[in-house]
């Protein structure tokens, strides 16, 4: 089944590319919103997500436990004709984490050039701009949206955006330059190499290198097919310049991602695949990896509008993700035998769609974990009901 899993993501994404989707670019994600209004006002919004969770592995269970995962709250303002600002506070697991997701101006000056500056979510991979949970119709995100890609990654900075209409297509472009990730990518209480930790509060305030990492992506959407999108994030991580002198070699990261969606028939289908490439200290390769990848395959098949309550667009969906991540590719040097490291994921599950606004999920989750030494896969199962609602 693990050898499956990569297969089916790579021979989705020629069906996915060709396949039917809604009109909306994923560029415009952080708008398109209920809750923002007409020109010349200032809104308020948000979304609530919360869920339970119940666990086996290899036998053992810590039992049922429920958590309000989410709490986030939006503010729009249309501060002219041309001018609008947008921010998201988030309030995650209660008030254990609060933090000012998204801080943004942007400044209009065609539809094909758009100036952007503030805390911006840069466009790597799909999610990371359309993130919000009541779009998605699983519990938990990607493991590959959120173990290589670090989703949801906010960062300081500014860049342009846009996009143009050409003989039935729509092209979209965005180009960044951020304060970029930290020295924890490799230095962090995980042991190993881990591109979320890069993150920190203090990269909000200053750059710990001086130089800027650089986001882009570039998509085609036709509205009758779908849209497909390919995006680069890259700059140096470590804290090689301290007071103007550099103290360290300098070392690169990035990442690479395709991700296309659309409709193949009654189906909607979404795919994903990222490569990450790291540079190691010297001494710290093989157990800290240099090469990651990851990618999941997403399909939703609605199965039944009960015209619920009087609400006349309430559909029932039937779904299932296949996914893998591997945080370490390579070989060890000593034995020629593969590194472990990775994940394998199925989820199956039913969603209930009220309105399109608000979701009610129950996922059943079963991962195959494989250690770095490769032994035998430790089996992780369970169920997940969870809602998420935008108000």
């Amino acid at each position: 089944m693990t050898r499956l899993v990569p297969v089916a993501l790579l021979l989705s994404l020629p069906a996915v590319v060709g396949a039917q989707a809604d009109s909306t670019l994923a560029q415009e994600g952080v708008y398109d919103r209920p809750f923002i209004g007409s020109v010349s006002s200032t809104s308020i919004g948000g979304y609530v997500e919360g869920n339970t969770n119940y666990f086996v592995e290899d036998g053992v269970t810590e039992g049922f436990s429920m958590e309000l995962r989410r709490f986030n709250v939006f503010l729009f303002s249309q501060v002219s004709q041309r001018v609008r600002f947008l921010s998201e506070l988030e309030f995650e697991h209660g008030t254990e984490e609060i933090a000012l997701e998204t801080a943004l101006i942007d400044f209009q000056i065609a539809p094909s050039l758009v100036l952007r500056g503030g805390i911006i979510l840069p466009p790597l991979g799909y999610l990371n701009q359309n993130h919000d949970s009541p779009r998605w119709d699983f519990v938990e995100r990607p493991l590959v949206t959120t173990g290589i890609i670090p989703s949801t990654l906010s960062e300081v900075g500014f860049g342009v955006y846009g996009k143009f209409v050409t003989r039935g297509l729509v092209l979209s472009y965005d180009a960044y330059l951020t304060n970029g990730l930290g020295d924890a990518v490799v230095g962090n209480e995980l042991g190993r190499t881990n591109i979320p930790s890069g993150k920190g509060e203090e990269l909000f305030a200053e750059d710990n290198n001086g130089s800027p990492a650089f986001s882009g992506r570039l998509a085609a959407r036709q509205p009758s097919r779908g849209e497909i999108g390919v995006s680069y994030y890259g700059g140096y991580y470590n804290s090689f310049r301290v007071e103007g002198e550099e103290v360290d070699r300098r070392r690169w990261l990035e990442i690479l991602a395709l991700d296309a969606g659309g409709t193949v028939g009654p189906a909607e289908v979404r795919a994903e695949i990222a490569r990450a490439a790291i540079a190691i200290p010297p001494g710290m390769s093989e157990i800290f990896g240099d090469r990651q990848w990851g990618g999941y395959l997403d399909v939703l098949v609605p199965v039944w509008r009960p015209g619920l309550l009087g609400y006349a667009d309430a559909v029932v969906t039937a779904g299932l993700r296949l996914e893998r991540v591997d945080y370490n590719v390579g070989t060890f040097s000593s034995t020629g035998g593969d590194i472990g490291d990775e994940v394998t994921a199925i989820v199956p599950g039913v969603s209930l769609r009220p309105t399109s606004g608000t979701v009610f999920r129950i996922n059943y989750r079963y991962h195959w974990t494989t250690d770095m030494q490769g032994n035998e896969p430790a089996k992780r199962a369970g169920f997940q009901l969870g809602f998420a609602t935008y108000f």
